[in-house]
């Protein structure tokens, strides 16, 4: 049981990758499109680039959704509109008419005009020949109307015939003004508005019946073409029909293959291919990047940025593909490159690209774009924590993006007169995108405990709460740090290791000295020595203590793990070598283990170079009357003692990069010292 613990606890890691690498996988996979792959790209207006196309069997012709749409609204224009009528109400109200109108005209005026009466007569058979509505209906005027009385059509005609309720007015105002009755129109009028009752309402669902009939009636096809025919030949252009034609293929095709019999298969073959790309990514890791390979944190980071660019991406192409390249793909090599390094960025890049690949439209001019644009983003976007370096960089990439687009749409249609301008604002808006990799890289930051450029600025500001504590409490230690500070980054421009990072590790190696300031020589100012009191041994303890003192320190302000490794190794398992011979000359059974730091050795060319600077550093300070050639041989000395020691196994560090960094160190101590060129007499 315990055998199987321990085996466990040691493969648990490579048992994370294994998860992470199939769950990654599958999510993948699961926002590809659940359909079959076209094997042609084809776009509207450009030539078909690919040979003759046969139609490979017999498929429908399907109408586009524009032409679908227009037939629709047609069917709804042309769809009757059903008002019930009600027969009875028109003799109802002539009767009415005859009984209000004797007691709305005095006997004399009836005799006087014997007209009026057979005026409003005919005025009523006018509103009513069609019918009167019980409320204002908005339809056209030429809407057609079919009268029903009790479910039996009664009568057909246009919307326009029939009178809405309160415009029976007009009516009675025109017969009054042909036969010179305009006298009367008040009391006409306000006679005609108590006898007029509405006889026609519209009934609603026979109407949507008929709507919902025409509609169905609809076809989502036109034609169909047979096994064998030809549909496109080479350099056409795919517009019209032809469009149409391989729209409607390209659906079947999609169609038939992605069936239910194949569905496993074909989700099986996209997971080969998902699979492999990301296996590519891990292999990388495992033989370039080996620090991060071993780090589950970090390799789970760049596995979540290529999940999420492509899920944005499927996003917005399951929205609109005509957005496609609004997608700030350029954020992912420069995210990479801020915590890591150009070529994993780039490499990530890449297979990012690749996969993204099967599921956008015209996916090798997308590809090439996006690849292109990746390497200029690589080439050009240094020192991200300077914000006039990552505009430009935007704007760079922005006109890269127009550039290659442009020649492509050029290479494809001959011209430029079709050119849409929308697209470049696109592209614009791309580039105002990517400029939130700033902010995102933040928040980075705090998910994943990761450190980049712009907090290794932010920690190298001598003002910051822990460096003025270091600068109170431990001054010496302070202007050591400085000194090595400097020392380190010049060492790590000239054989371009990574500068910010390695003086913000020297400016913070020594802080746990603050915790015993005076037993360290540079804090001696009263020249009082307190080992004085102290036996070698314990002399020892203190020495080697100010590293693991440094590490709680670190963890207690929340400094990063890359600066912590500095702490770590900045005296790897070195000796404390001189009260190590003061122990040895009380005991000759001493154990020099006893006198060594804990370790670990330097891993990285950045901590291997802050040892080197840390140590030459630190014993400047003896050299009494220092000369050119003292210089030489001291530094000399030591680097190569820490080199006889084993000290740089395990950092990545090369034997001619050892030597340019001496030469930057003799080169520098002698400016310290003020040195001159020593002249023959």
């Amino acid at each position: 049981m315990n055998d199987l613990i321990d085996k466990w606890y040691k493969n648990h890691a490579l048992l994370y990758k294994v998860i992470l690498f199939f769950s990654t996988t599958f999510l993948i996979v699961y926002l590809f499109p659940k359909s079959g792959k076209f094997k042609y790209d084809f776009d509207k207006g450009k030539p078909w680039q690919s040979e003759l196309l046969l139609a490979p069997f017999d498929f429908a012709i399907k109408k586009s959704s524009d032409e679908i749409e227009l037939e629709r609204i047609e069917a709804s224009e042309n769809s009757p509109l059903y008002f019930d009528i009600d027969v009875t109400i028109k003799s109802l109200v002539a009767e009415n008419f005859a009984e209000n109108f004797e007691m709305a005209f005095a006997d004399s005026i009836i005799k006087e005009h014997p007209k009026l009466f057979k005026i409003g007569k005919g005025a009523l058979e006018q509103i009513y020949e069609y019918g009167v509505l019980d409320e204002d209906y908005e339809y056209p005027e030429d809407k057609k109307v079919i009268l029903i009385d009790d479910k039996t059509q009664y009568l057909e005609t246009k919307f326009s015939s029939l009178t809405p309720l309160d415009n029976f007015r007009s009516v009675i105002e025109d017969a009054l003004e042909k036969n010179s009755l305009e006298n009367f129109k008040p009391a006409y009028i306000s006679l005609f508005f108590d006898v007029i009752k509405p006889n026609l309402n519209l009934n609603s669902s026979l109407s949507q019946n008929a709507l919902d009939e025409r509609l169905a009636g609809i076809s989502s096809v036109r034609g169909s073409i047979e096994k064998g025919t030809l549909i496109i030949s080479k350099g056409e252009i795919v517009e019209g029909n032809k469009f149409e034609e391989l729209k409607s293929l390209q659906a079947e095709y999609e169609s038939q293959i992605w069936s239910e019999s194949s569905y496993y298969l074909i989700v099986f073959a996209y997971g080969l291919l998902v699979a492999l790309a990301l296996l590519m990514l891990l292999l990388f890791l495992r033989k370039y990047r080996m620090e991060v390979f071993l780090d589950n944190t970090k390799v789970t980071f760049i596995f979540f940025n290529v999940l999420l660019m492509i899920l944005l991406t499927t996003l917005i192409i399951n929205y609109n593909s005509q957005y496609l390249y609004v997608v700030p793909l350029c954020i992912l090599p420069l995210v990479l490159k801020a915590f890591f390094d150009a070529r994993l960025g780039l490499f990530a890049h890449v297979l990012t690209v690749l996969l993204i690949g099967f599921i956008v439209p015209n996916s090798y001019e997308y590809m090439f774009l996006q690849i292109i644009a990746g390497i200029v983003t690589i080439l050009t976007v240094s020192e991200l924590y300077k914000r006039a370096n990552l505009f430009i960089s935007v704007g760079q990439i922005t006109l890269i993006y127009i550039i290659v687009y442009f020649a492509f749409f050029v290479i494809q249609e001959g011209d430029i007169s079709n050119l849409d301008p929308r697209t470049f604002g696109l592209f614009v808006l791309c580039g105002l995108a990517t400029l939130f990799v700033q902010p995102l890289i933040y928040i980075y930051e705090k998910l994943f405990g990761l450190v980049s450029d712009v907090s290794l600025l932010e920690l190298s500001d001598t003002n910051t709460r822990l460096l003025k504590e270091l600068s109170n409490k431990a001054p010496g230690t302070f202007h050591h740090s400085l000194n090595v500070a400097n020392l380190a980054e010049a060492s790590a421009n000239e054989i371009g290791a990574n500068a910010m990072l390695i003086r913000v590790g020297a400016l913070y190696h020594d802080i746990g000295k603050m915790k015993t300031p005076t037993y360290f020589t540079e804090n001696q100012a009263t020249g009082i020595n307190p080992h004085d009191e102290l036996s070698p041994r314990e002399s020892a303890k203190i020495i080697i203590g100010h590293v693991l003192d440094g590490i709680e320190i670190a963890k207690k302000y929340n400094l990063p793990d890359r600066v912590i490794d500095f702490i770590r190794t900045h005296h790897g398992t070195s000796m404390v070598y001189y009260f190590y011979r003061k122990e040895k000359d009380l005991n000759e059974d001493t154990n020099d283990a006893d006198f060594r730091y804990p370790g670990p050795q330097p891993y990285s060319k950045e901590t291997a170079i802050l040892m080197m600077c840390d140590s030459v550093e630190a014993a400047s300070k003896s050299l009494k009357e220092p000369t050119t050639t003292k210089i030489d041989k001291f530094v000399e000395s030591i680097i190569s003692k820490q080199m006889e020691d084993g000290q740089f196994l395990n950092a990545n560090i090369t034997f001619k990069e050892i030597q340019s960094i001496k030469k930057v160190l003799k080169s520098k101590l002698a400016n310290i010292f003020h040195l001159r060129i020593e002249y023959p007499e």
